[in-house]
């Protein structure tokens, strides 16, 4: 389970992101560089996690013209990033250009990064799609989004735990991923995410990876959080297991 476990580096600085690196890289299959940490550190940041045998997550949310997010994708697979992130709303062209770029790094002899697409951020509700003129729900909204994506070829959805099982019902393949922010252990708050679920259910309702923060670098004991993270996981893939059998 700890392969499923994507550790958000959202730090103020390199120096405390590399620590939580050194400290966690065992109990981790990868780590998350968002906007924080890569407006002040850069592209070395990525380098940087590289070096310590790990894997990046690079969390830029990318949204703008093709030609721009073509480009910015390019990029993003020749740092070699695992995954990185663009919006779903940028339509498809967007995405599908994304993904040409993509293919052209990894023909040449690059690294392969899966793109993926953000449907609703997890800190929208049904009174902020009002507040930007969407009538539709959070879930209606994610599906939406969710059908696109995968018809413009990207490699997978971010997208709260809620609404994982209606993405697995809707998607036709089997290895679609579906990335889920919005965990937060029993013990936890949801701070400022509306859509969350503890790792137990997010793994039991089918996601492929789970990104956690706050309840992992914000805890007295990073290491032993990242542990009880991983152990709910187990629990979950149990639930998921046990389903499947029956």
């Amino acid at each position: 389970m700890k392969n499923k476990l994507i550790i958000a580096l959202d730090v103020e600085t390199p120096t405390k992101a590399l620590e939580l690196v050194g400290q966690l890289h065992s109990v981790a299959g990868m780590f998350k560089v968002g906007s924080q940490l890569f407006t002040t550190a850069g592209p070395q940041i990525v380098h940087d996690i590289l070096a310590h045998d790990s894997r990046v997550f690079l969390d830029l949310k990318f949204h703008d013209i093709p030609h721009q997010v073509a480009g910015a994708a390019r990029s993003a697979a020749e740092l070699g990033v695992s995954l990185f992130t663009i919006h779903a709303s940028g339509g498809s062209e967007m995405m599908q250009r994304a993904v040409e770029s993509v293919n052209e790094v990894a023909a040449k002899g690059g690294f392969r990064s899966a793109v993926l697409a953000i449907s609703v951020l997890t800190s929208i509700d049904s009174t902020i799609l009002s507040q930007i003129g969407v009538t539709a729900t959070p879930a209606e909204s994610v599906l939406r989004l969710v059908k696109l994506a995968e018809a413009s070829g990207v490699a997978g959805v971010v997208a709260s735990p809620k609404e994982i099982e209606s993405i697995r019902q809707t998607v036709s393949r089997a290895e679609f991923l579906v990335v889920t922010p919005g965990i937060r252990p029993s013990t936890n708050e949801a701070g400022d995410q509306k859509r969350v679920a503890t790792p137990a259910a997010a793994i039991a309702a089918g996601a492929s990876y789970l990104v956690v923060g706050r309840p992992i670098t914000g805890a007295p004991d990073p290491l032993a959080a990242a542990h009880e993270i991983v152990s709910e996981m187990e629990r979950g893939d149990s639930l998921l297991t046990k389903g499947t059998d029956q």
